[in-house]
């Protein structure tokens, strides 16, 4: 089969929107199928096509759809489709939905959130990640906790360093973002953090290679967002043996379940100040998470989302 596979991101991005696309081009690949990954559909022929997100993919989604009706259309609901733009651009997400076969979603309370009767068309596919190759090597200097993810206002991105500033003199705790900023406002934000809170550390965009490289020297990591479709760092730090602690949110709650021990209520320094140095003082704690990530890391293997892909395709008759 011939598919189109729609990102809004650039080839050389890496956003999670790119990030997503290249695995996902790869598993269809792996099924046998051919696969070109563009910014825009630009009207070729194709058997299906796969668009992420539904507000920023839309045009593309429109012309496929009026050009070939009868063929299946797949869209993938991002976060911000989910929590904003279903209800700052209506028109735009909604109409998406409605021309969508499938809705694609990464967590699997994604029906709380849209329209009841686009719930039928969902189909919950978790994003995989792969395991570190080598044993974790946790720095003993420092108590080092990861925050991945581009600086921007959906992620809370500073909400851990926050929480760190609060934390007492005799912690060895430090926050290491890994992330580029998305604007000039977080730039300079992230600056003056570095400058004033010596437990923060700002590394900036860096390869895939570093993030795993800075996996396997923390102690856990924190996802902050106030919103999230279903974030694959959170899979990357399962797969890697790394706990998560994270902002208690549906796209959070997706993934890691409704009895997960390492939530804090969204933007609560104080409540975050509280579990990191619970994290860093009490064994028991961190071993409760650790032992409740790896109950979840069956979800997040490689063969599981092959087998995801499979199985949506096979229903739709091919």
């Amino acid at each position: 089969m011939k598919i189109c596979l729609v990102t809004p991101a650039g080839k050389q991005s890496r956003v999670g929107n790119r990030t997503t696309a290249n695995r996902w081009a790869k598993i269809l690949k792996g099924l046998g199928h051919r696969v070109s990954v563009v910014k825009g559909y630009d009207g070729s022929n194709a058997d299906l096509m796969i668009a992420i997100h539904a507000w920023r993919s839309f045009e593309s989604i429109r012309n496929f759809s009026d050009k070939f009706p009868e063929r299946p259309l797949v869209v993938l609901l991002a976060g911000t489709d989910i929590y904003s733009f279903q209800h700052t651009h209506p028109v735009e997400t909604i109409e998406s939905m409605n021309r969508a076969t499938v809705l694609v979603s990464l967590h699997n309370l994604v029906h709380k959130a849209i329209p009841t009767k686009f719930s039928d068309k969902i189909n919950v596919i978790y994003q995989s990640a792969l395991p570190l190759i080598k044993p974790k090597n946790p720095t003993k200097r420092y108590f080092d906790i990861c925050v991945v993810g581009h600086l921007r206002d959906e992620k809370d991105s500073l909400r851990a360093a926050y929480a760190a500033r609060k934390l007492p003199p005799k912690s060895r705790l430090r926050i290491i973002h890994l992330g580029k900023a998305h604007n000039q406002k977080w730039f300079r934000l992230a600056r003056e953090e570095e400058l004033k809170n010596h437990r923060f550390k700002w590394r900036g965009e860096v390869a895939g290679w570093e993030v795993r490289q800075q996996y396997s020297k923390s102690r856990a990591l924190v996802i902050s967002s106030v919103m999230e479709g279903g974030a694959n760092v959170v899979s990357e730090a399962l797969a890697a043996g790394l706990p998560v602690i994270a902002s208690k949110i549906d796209g959070n709650i997706g993934l890691l379940g409704e009895k997960y021990s390492g939530y804090y209520p969204v933007q609560d320094t104080k409540a975050l100040t509280h579990l990191l140095l619970k994290a860093e003082t009490d064994p028991i704690f961190l071993t409760i998470l650790e032992s409740q990530c790896r109950a979840k890391k069956i979800l997040f293997y490689p063969e599981r989302e092959r087998g995801s892909w499979k199985m949506l395709l096979d229903n739709l008759n091919y």
